[in-house]
């Protein structure tokens, strides 16, 4: 065995290590600061001070030193304590006909094939399963093919390396950009890749040390660093207060030197002076709000505090020609709700956002040369500052009569006597056109409004709260959904469902989409329709649907959605022939997106969206086989400190109701929780609950999973077609998380964050109780006995 490597029969034990070919780093056990537990890590070897770098088993400490790392012939890493128990495993798709564990110069622990060295073709590799320090030559992001993120998390203390409070890394909701947050709150916010640096980091630059680059591509997108000079050591840590630091090794002081902190003032907290103000570290107070303007609540801002923001001073209004304000050296607003195009320039992104009366502001994405790309904000604009150098420009939208006032007060008497001269022109131009005009427009309106749909937020329900900005709804006019579905052609159709029937379409621009037409017959009505609206308007994730817009035309009501190639789920793992299609990698990032898209609607977006229709049907399926969550017909939302809420009309979809809800109305996150974990199941086993039957024995599919759980017999419960592609760590995980999903009590099930970090996790898991057994016939029996008259929709995928 070489000094660097581990293989099949020749574990380590307590107290051996294995350093690096160049001996800058080493594996073994060791005790964390003042802490009597053991964990096995790697540290730097050459420096008298050995900062830890990686920590395997950080969530399941040994409390002695009986810990064996050793690797078994598949080529799988596994840590074991005394009795023989799991502390920790590495993961991987691929078996191996000669498999060792190497660790390389770099600090990254490597299982390959033989005398493979090349990270690219690892089997497994710790760089992709970083801890609180991102190293030279280690990938910072997305992996857009397989799902795997690879962002920091910090220790919980010196003494302690379990997951703190603190996670770094890239956040993909709408345009990318780097966050770190504290637990789910954002404490401070980089920004986005401009193409140079991130924008709120103007101090990333050229410099003698290191060098660095930013990849986004349709495969992966991360952020990478490189030293220059090989004979410099450096590290980047995230502390456990919550810092990002950057250190390198000093050989004549023998310390490790901070070399610089990302956060640098008060400006760099999140959200500083609240929505649609702006901080200014030289200025007393620091935070002001933006032109047009003004503090929400006035005697906050006197007391300094700005959390509440500013409002504006004068409402937009797109029909009197809005215009925008240019703002230079800041750092861009947060771009979790943003929209982008990498293909548009400056003049074309104006053009666009000042068309469309729900863009607030804009920006180019790439600010390298002439600028290119363009980025559209909505709403209130969050996490500005100003910097003194290397800050971006970006506009934001005014009120005409805002600009106006500003010009006038700019402007030369010359120049008003102008104005007076080009208004008494244009009003006698009016004057001689009126008759013809009058006539013009009372027919054009006429003919608009029987042929538009139209959307009034202050009719029907709606709110118009007064400082409250609202994202409207692009809308489509019947004509153009005409045109793109050929006259609702039955070569169009895709299905029907409870709503009513989706066709395909085709824009003119020729962007597909599927266009969600409510039937007269229809078991929603506008209830739902406007529900489904306000519910996924406001929301943006990769993993839920995208709603391009409405129409509304006389009592036809029609949502359109982006297109989905691959239709629903349901039509794929309850197929025996083309279930064969998605394959167990492709599966368990299913698995993993729909849990995502829950996680935002649960705790992540504006509001706390409960689903309650969470099944097969409703998860639909891009080109790249991505799922994302559709079908908020029935979806409620929840408010402040809200957290369960109970209806005497039970509407979802048997199979996939959890107990409480189905007998007694009552729901909560944890509903969704319950219909996640009996659509886990069901992906693993390509099997439906609802009719599901064994020669054996008379339970549902939860029933048998449990008993096969309990027997140890997981492979009867697997589908056939992924026996040869499945990923065995990954498949008990799975079903012990679909388990613990559809507990019979609400408070035994987690929430989906713990289902999200469990899935993504390796360490060892809690276990399941028996779970809730129902079927039609009890689910029925249930609710006769109860006052609620359930209303049950088989709502069918789009």
């Amino acid at each position: 065995m070489a000094l660097d490597t581990i293989i099949v029969n020749q574990p380590i034990t307590d107290g051996e290590t294995i350093t690096s070919a160049g001996g800058s780093f080493e594996l073994g056990f060791f005790n964390p600061g003042n802490s009597k537990n053991r964990y096995l890590g790697i540290w730097y070897k050459k420096a008298s001070k050995k900062p830890v770098v990686w920590v395997a088993n950080r969530e399941s400490p040994l409390t002695d030193s009986s810990g064996v790392l050793k690797v078994t012939q598949p080529g799988i890493l596994v840590l074991v304590n005394g009795t023989n128990g799991i502390l920790w495993n590495s993961t991987s798709s691929r078996s191996a006909q000669d498999p060792n564990a190497q660790l390389l110069d770099s600090g990254n622990l490597i299982m390959r094939n033989g005398n493979d060295s090349d990270p690219e073709n690892s089997l497994w590799q710790s760089f992709d399963y970083p801890c609180d320090t991102l190293l030279p030559g280690m990938k910072f992001g997305w992996n857009r093919v397989t799902g795997l993120d690879r962002h920091l998390s910090s220790w919980r203390s010196a003494d302690d390396p379990s997951k703190g409070n603190f996670t770094y890394g890239i956040d993909l909701s709408g345009f990318p950009q780097l966050l770190l947050k504290n637990g789910l709150a954002v404490a401070f916010r980089p920004g986005p890749w401009n193409g140079i640096r991130f924008s709120g980091i103007p101090q990333l630059t050229i410099n003698p040390v290191y060098s660095y680059e930013f990849v986004s591509n349709e495969k992966e997108i991360y952020f990478m660093y490189h030293l220059v000079n090989s004979s410099v050591v450096m590290r980047n840590v995230l502390t456990p207060d919550g810092y990002s630091r950057r250190f390198t090794w000093t050989d004549q002081k023998n310390e490790w030197s901070l070399y610089s902190t990302a956060q640098r003032d008060d400006c760099d907290t999140y959200a500083i002076c609240g929505v649609n103000g702006i901080c200014k570290i030289n200025e007393s107070p620091k935070c002001e709000c933006m032109k047009g303007f003004r503090p929400k609540i006035q005697s906050n801002w006197d007391m300094a505090d700005w959390s509440n923001g500013c409002i504006r001073s004068t409402r937009l209004d797109c029909q009197k020609g809005d215009g925008f304000e240019k703002y230079s050296g800041v750092k861009l607003p947060d771009t979790q709700s943003s929209w982008f195009n990498e293909s548009m320039n400056l003049k074309e992104c104006a053009s666009l956002c000042l068309s469309n009366c729900s863009c607030t502001a804009y920006a180019n994405s790439d600010i390298r040369g002439a600028g290119s790309g363009c980025l559209l904000w909505f709403g209130g604009l969050i996490d500005i500052r100003d910097f003194t150098q290397n800050g971006q420009e970006f506009y934001v939208r005014m009120a005409a009569s805002e600009l106006e006032a500003s010009s006038s007060i700019n402007s030369s008497s010359k120049k008003k006597r102008k104005q007076v001269i080009v208004i008494s022109i244009s009003i006698i131009g009016i004057v001689l056109l009126s008759l013809v005009l009058s006539l013009y427009v009372l027919k054009k309106r006429k003919k608009q409004l029987k042929r538009k749909g139209y959307m009034d937020h202050n009719s029907e329900g709606g709110e118009n709260n007064e400082g409250q900005e609202h994202l409207e709804l692009p809308l489509f006019d019947l004509d153009t959904l005409l045109n793109a579905t050929n006259n609702f052609s039955s070569d169009s159709k895709l299905g029907e469902g409870g709503f009513g029937p989706v066709y395909k379409g085709i824009l003119q621009e020729r962007q597909e989409i599927a266009v969600k037409m409510m039937s007269k017959t229809s078991r929603q009505g506008f209830k739902e329709f406007k529900n489904e609206v306000e519910s996924i308007a406001k929301l943006q994730h990769r993993n839920l649907v995208k709603l391009l817009g409405c129409c509304i035309h006389g009592r036809e009501r029609m949502l359109i959605y982006e297109y989905m190639p691959n239709k629903s789920l349901d039509l794929l793992i309850f197929d025996q022939k083309r279930s064969k299609v998605l394959d167990w990698p492709k599966r368990f990032l299913i698995i993993i997106g729909i849990a995502r898209g829950l996680l935002y609607l649960h705790q992540d977006s504006r509001l706390r969206i409960i689903h309650r229709d969470v099944k097969a049907e409703n998860i639909l399926l891009d080109i790249e086989m991505s799922p994302k969550i559709s079908d908020f017909g029935i979806a409620r939302s929840f408010g402040g400190n809200e957290i369960e809420a109970s209806t005497t009309r039970v509407a979802g979809t048997l199979g996939y109701m959890s107990p409480e809800y189905a007998s007694e109305g009552l729901y909560s996150t944890k509903s969704d929780v319950f219909s996640f974990g009996v659509l886990v199941l069901e992906i693993i086993s390509g099997k439906r609950n609802r009719g599901f039957s064994h020669p054996d024995h008379d339970l549902n599919l939860l029933g048998h999973a449990w008993t096969l759980y309990i027997e140890g017999g997981f492979s009867q419960f697997i589908d056939a077609s992924i026996m040869n592609t499945y990923n065995l760590s990954e498949v008990l995980r799975s079903i012990n998380v679909g388990l613990l999903c559809v507990q019979r009590f609400p408070d035994d099930r987690p929430s989906m964050h713990s289902v999200v970090l469990m899935l993504g996790s390796e360490g060892t898991l809690p276990r399941p109780k028996e779970p809730c057994f129902f079927t039609d016939r009890n689910m029925m029996e249930a609710n006769s006995s109860s006052s609620i008259q359930p209303t049950i929709t088989q709502l069918e995928a789009r």
